[in-house]
């Protein structure tokens, strides 16, 4: 069982910093030169990306799966002194999903649902998009997995150090 508890929390420190840096790569660099694109290669270049990013390997194994291992992770440490650290990482964690889809997935899918640059208004598509919300809440869940992701490392030390005392 303790070999579980240790690669499950693994598993979920490895997927929070793997979305905490996909995330942190859309406010760093992403972003920012879409930033000072013009319209028709912002809505062409984001819709393109959305589109990409949305997949099983990301969907499955890094957002979600990061969330899944966190409980799976917590279910299996109820005993130890790193749950507390798990069950924060956890509830930060699931307030990037939320936020996720509560706000930066609708823009996106607007966006995308705007229709082809080629063929569309795409200043209208870009003010629309609300660039600005977008980012914001992109720096939010930023911070959040980032946290998350050191909490977890956190447990991992306390998990090592208690495996390591007689």
């Amino acid at each position: 069982m303790n070999g579980l508890r240790v690669a499950s929390l693994m598993a979920a420190t490895m997927t929070t910093g793997l979305v905490a840096g996909i995330y942190a790569i859309y406010a760093n660099a992403f972003m920012p030169g879409l930033a000072k694109t013009d319209d028709k290669t912002f809505v062409g270049a984001f819709t393109a990306v959305d589109r990409a990013i949305v997949n099983p390997l990301f969907l499955g194994l890094g957002f979600l799966g990061a969330a899944l291992f966190t409980v799976l992770a917590g279910l299996l440490s109820l005993k130890e002194k790193a749950l507390p650290w798990i069950a924060v990482a956890f509830v930060l964690y699931l307030v990037t999903i939320i936020v996720t889809m509560a706000v930066n997935v609708p823009l996106n899918d607007a966006l995308k649902a705007a229709g082809d640059p080629a063929t569309i208004d795409v200043a209208a598509a870009r003010a629309a998009f609300n660039e600005s919300k977008w980012v914001a809440f992109n720096l939010l869940r930023t911070i959040l997995a980032l946290v998350s992701f050191g909490l977890l490392g956190w447990a991992l030390y306390l998990t090592g150090k208690s495996a390591a005392q007689p």
